[in-house]
C-alpha cells in the first residue's frame, strides 16, 4: 500500500450498540445501573473481607484483587459509553482510545490471571489439602498477584506500542462502544500483519495458557470431590466451586469467541454485543456470585451492615 499522502486522525467514533434514539436511552439507564451494581458491588466485598479477619485467606486475598480489577476493568469503558450516548457525541480522541485499550487490555488479562489462581487456590484446598497450607503461604500468592499485574501491564503496553507505529487515514468508525485493539486494527491504512500475528500469540499464550491450567485444576477438583463419601460433602465442594465455574464459563467463552470470530475484514454488530457479557455482565455477576453464594461472606457483609449501621447512628445522634 502507498504511504504518500496519508493523514493521521485526531479522534475515533465510537458507533456503540444501537442507533436508534429510544433504545440509546434505554441502553443508558441498563448500563448505568449494571456499572453502579458492579462497583459498588465489588468495593463492599473488598471492604467487607478487609474488615472480617478470618477472612484473611489466599482465596479471599484473590477475590479482593479480581474486585478491584473489576471496578477499574468496567470504569475503562461504561463511563465513556455512558458520556456518548448521553451527549450524542460518539467521538474519542486518538490518545483517549489508545488509554483505554492499554487498560482494557491490562485489566481484562489481569482478571484472566487473577481466575486462573483461584482456580489453583481451590485445587490445592480440596485436592491436596495437607499441603495447602504450606504451598499457598502469604509469600506465594503475593508472588501470583505481583506476576499477574506485570505481565499483564506489559502485553497492553506491547499491544498501545505497535498501535502507535500505524497509520490511520479516512475511516475512523469504530463499530464498538469502546476501542478494542482488534476493532482498531482494522481501521488502519498500513499494514497490521505484526499487529494481528502478535495479537493472538500473546492470545494464546495469556490467554489459552492459563486457560489450560484452569481447567486441569478443576478436573481434578471434580475427580476428588466424586471420590468423597459423603453426599453433603461433595454438595459443599461443588457448590463452593460452582459459582467460580459459572463466572469462569461466561468470561472465557465469550471472551474468546469474540476475538476468534472476529478474524474477518468487516466487525459485526454481534460482536460487541457479545463483548458486553465479558466486559460488563462478568464484573457485574462477581460480586454477587462470590457473596449470595458463600456463607463466610454473608456473614462479613452482615457485620459490615452493622459496623455502618451503629457508625451512622453515632452520627445522626451527634448532629441531634
Amino acid at each position: 500500500m502507498e504511504k504518500g499522502n496519508q493523514t493521521s486522525v485526531s479522534e475515533f467514533l465510537l458507533l456503540g450498540l444501537s442507533d436508534r434514539a429510544e433504545q440509546r436511552q434505554l441502553l443508558f439507564v441498563l448500563f448505568l445501573w449494571m456499572y453502579l451494581l458492579g462497583v459498588l458491588g465489588s468495593l463492599l466485598i473488598v471492604l467487607a473481607i478487609g474488615s472480617d479477619p478470618h477472612l484473611h485467606t489466599p482465596m479471599y486475598f484473590f477475590l479482593i484483587n479480581l474486585s478491584l480489577a473489576d471496578v477499574c476493568f468496567l470504569s475503562t469503558t461504561v463511563p465513556k459509553m455512558l458520556a456518548n450516548v448521553q451527549t450524542q457525541d460518539k467521538s474519542i480522541s486518538y490518545a483517549g482510545c489508545l488509554a483505554q485499550g492499554y487498560f482494557f487490555n491490562l485489566f481484562g488479562v489481569m482478571d484472566n490471571f487473577l481466575l486462573t489462581g483461584m482456580a489453583y487456590d481451590r485445587y490445592m484446598a480440596i485436592c491436596r489439602p495437607l499441603h495447602y497450607t504450606t504451598v499457598m503461604n502469604p509469600r506465594l500468592c503475593a508472588l501470583m498477584v505481583i506476576g499477574s499485574w506485570l505481565l499483564s501491564g506489559l502485553d497492553a503496553l506491547i499491544h498501545t506500542l505497535l498501535v502507535l507505529r500505524l497509520s490511520f487515514c479516512k475511516n475512523n468508525e469504530i463499530l464498538h462502544f469502546f476501542c478494542e485493539i482488534n476493532q482498531v486494527l482494522k481501521l488502519s491504512c498500513t499494514d497490521t500483519h505484526i499487529n494481528v500475528v502478535l495479537l493472538y500469540a500473546l492470545i494464546m499464550a495469556l490467554g489459552i495458557g492459563p486457560l489450560t491450567g484452569l481447567l486441569f485444576s478443576y478436573t481434578r477438583i471434580v475427580f476428588t470431590i466424586l471420590t468423597i463419601p459423603s453426599t453433603r460433602g461433595r454438595y459443599k465442594a461443588f457448590s463452593t466451586c460452582g459459582s467460580h465455574l459459572s463466572v469462569v464459563s461466561l468470561f472465557y467463552g465469550t471472551g474468546l469467541g469474540v476475538y476468534f470470530s472476529s478474524t474477518s475484514t468487516h466487525a459485526s454488530q454481534k460482536d460487541s454485543i457479545a463483548s458486553v457479557m465479558y466486559t460488563v455482565v462478568t464484573p457485574v455477576l462477581n460480586p454477587f456470585i462470590y457473596s449470595l453464594r458463600n456463607k463466610d461472606m454473608k456473614g462479613a457483609l452482615r457485620n459490615l451492615w452493622g459496623i455502618w449501621g451503629l457508625i451512622l447512628a453515632l452520627s445522626l445522634a451527634c448532629c441531634v
